[in-house]
């Protein structure tokens, strides 16, 4: 799928492809970057197809959703998934370690310091899940650090509108 293809989406079906789009990028699944997804919804929202306050609770709402998923995936079985990884490529084994010590020790705040950083804000839900983070902790950290990733990406898209399209090529 190319941008003009998820720009057609999300013009012809709104909040619902944003929602789906938003949430098999929190899941860390190939497709489009946060960087292009979010500042096209808020271009989405300049030109007046959906409101920029709906744009940031179905993106809220489909990180968060996505993030739970993962998160539920570490605590039912992300600790026999990562065993069989390390077993599979014991060379991460020290990595792995490491991310976990990271999420172990700082917990919440570390949950939402993770939620700024690409590629990392998409994967730390799953230590956080295997290391059995109290739910309310981990909801709360995620989404406020959701809320502020989103409210970044989006505002550019909004601010910028069809300047940010020129940007990453699509006019």
């Amino acid at each position: 799928m190319d941008i003009n293809t998820l720009t057609q989406y999300f013009t012809q079906y709104g909040a619902a492809a944003i929602f789906v789009v938003v949430l098999l990028e929190n899941l860390n699944l190939p497709g489009f970057p946060a960087g292009v997804i979010m500042p096209l919804a808020g271009v989405m929202a300049a030109k007046g197809n959906i409101s920029f306050p709906l744009v940031m609770i179905v993106t809220a709402a489909a990180g968060l959703s996505g993030s739970m998923i993962l998160y539920l995936f570490g605590r039912k079985g992300g600790e026999l998934f990562l065993n069989a990884y390390v077993k599979r490529f014991p060379k991460q084994k020290a990595g792995i370690e490491k991310n976990m010590e990271w999420v172990r020790q700082r917990g919440a705040g570390g949950v939402f310091v993770a939620k700024l950083l690409p590629m990392v804000r998409t994967l730390v839900s799953i230590p956080a899940g295997v290391l059995k983070m109290p739910l309310r902790e981990y909801v709360v950290s995620s989404a406020l650090g959701i809320v502020v990733w989103n409210f970044v990406f989006v505002g550019v898209g909004y601010v910028l509108g069809d300047r940010i399209l020129e940007w990453i090529g699509t006019v």
